[in-house]
C-alpha cells in the first residue's frame, strides 16, 4: 500500500498547473493535426483505382506483421479503457481535464486510421476482429495502479514508449511490402513519442517535489507493467509470435526501463528516507531482472506453430 495518499498526490499534482499549461501548449504547437482522410482519401471517393492499387500492394504484407497489426489496432481501439483510467487518477473538475480530453482526441485517431486502413486493404477476417475487439473492451482493463496519480504517471511513460516502439517495429516488418500503412504507423509513433515526453516530463517534476512517495509508486509499477490489450483473447500469443519476428519484446522493455532511470536520474536522487532509499535500490535493480528473464526465455524457446482466427486460421511457424 503506498505511504501518501491520494489527496496527497492531487496537491502535488495541483502545483503542477503553471507546468502542464506550458507542456499543452508547446505540444499543440509542435503538433501537425492530421486525419485519416488526409491519408486515405480515396476511402470516401468513387474512384476505386487506388483502393484496388492497395488491395493488390497489402497482399504481400507477411502474416507476421498481420498479426502484429491486428495486435496494434485492437490496443488502439482500447481507448475507453483509458480514457476512464486517466479520469480516475486525475479527477474530472480539475485543470487535468484538459489533458485528458486533448490526449484522448489525438489517440482516438490512431485507432481510425488503422482500422481504416486495415478494411480497406481487405488484410483480415474483420468479423473476427471486431468480435475480439467486443470481447476486449467488454472484459475491462482494470490495473493495480488504478487510481492513482503517481503510478499513473509511471505507467503512461513506460507505455507510451512502448507503444512507439511497437508501431515502429510493424513498420519494419512491413517494410516495402506497403508504405502506405508503414507510413501511417510512423506518423502514428511520432505521436505516441510526444505523449511520452509530456508524462514522462510531469514524473520528473513529480519527484522534485516528492521523491519517496513517487519513487514508491515507480519501484511497484516498472518491475513489470501490463500492455494495454493484455486482456485481449489469445494476448500471450499474438506478443510471442511479435517477439519471434522482431518486433515489441521484454528486451525493448528493458531498454524503456533503463531510458526512465536515466530521464529521471533516479540513481542520483539524495536525501531520500528509508521508503525512498528502498525505492530507488529496487528500480536499480530491474534491468539485471529483466536480463535474466530476457536469457531464461531465450533459453526455453523451441520450435513453435500458431494460429489466429484474424488472419483467416493462417499457420505462422517458427
Amino acid at each position: 500500500m503506498p505511504t501518501v495518499s491520494v489527496a496527497s498526490q492531487i496537491e502535488v499534482l495541483s502545483e503542477l498547473e503553471p507546468i502542464v499549461e506550458s507542456l499543452i501548449a508547446s505540444h499543440e504547437e509542435k503538433r501537425v493535426l492530421w486525419f485519416s482522410s488526409d491519408l486515405l482519401p480515396y476511402s470516401n471517393s468513387g474512384d476505386t483505382t487506388e483502393l484496388q492499387a492497395l488491395r493488390e500492394r497489402a497482399k504481400s504484407i507477411p502474416d507476421n506483421a498481420r498479426v502484429s497489426l491486428a495486435l496494434n489496432l485492437m490496443t488502439e481501439e482500447g481507448l475507453p479503457h483509458f480514457h476512464r483510467l486517466l479520469a480516475q487518477a486525475f479527477g474530472t473538475d480539475s485543470f487535468w481535464t484538459k489533458w485528458n480530453f486533448l490526449w484522448t482526441a489525438e489517440e482516438d485517431r490512431h485507432g481510425n486510421i488503422i482500422r481504416d486502413y486495415c478494411r480497406d486493404a481487405n488484410i483480415f477476417d474483420f468479423k473476427a476482429l471486431e468480435q475480439a475487439q467486443f470481447e476486449y473492451l467488454q472484459k475491462g482493463f482494470m490495473p493495480s495502479w488504478t487510481g492513482n496519480p503517481y503510478k499513473t504517471f509511471v505507467y503512461t511513460s513506460a507505455q507510451e514508449r512502448a507503444t512507439q516502439i511497437s508501431h515502429e517495429a510493424t513498420a519494419k516488418l512491413i517494410g516495402e511490402n506497403e508504405p502506405t500503412i508503414a507510413k501511417i504507423l510512423k506518423r502514428i509513433a511520432t505521436e505516441e513519442a510526444r505523449h511520452f515526453v509530456f508524462y514522462m516530463t510531469v514524473f520528473k517534476e513529480i519527484l522534485k517535489r516528492d521523491a519517496n512517495a513517487a519513487l514508491e509508486a515507480a519501484s511497484e509499477v516498472l518491475p513489470s507493467i501490463d500492455m494495454p490489450g493484455v486482456s485481449i483473447k489469445n494476448f500471450a500469443e499474438y506478443a510471442e509470435v511479435i517477439t519471434r519476428s522482431g518486433g515489441y519484446s521484454l528486451n525493448d522493455y528493458k531498454i524503456i526501463v533503463e531510458q526512465l532511470i536515466a530521464q529521471w536520474k533516479v540513481d542520483a536522487l539524495t536525501g531520500l528516507n528509508d521508503i525512498g532509499s528502498k525505492a530507488q535500490e529496487k528500480i536499480m535493480a530491474i534491468p539485471a531482472r529483466l536480463e535474466k528473464i530476457i536469457q531464461h526465455f531465450e533459453r526455453r524457446l523451441k520450435a513453435k506453430s500458431f494460429r489466429f482466427d484474424v488472419i483467416f486460421n493462417r499457420t505462422l511457424s517458427f
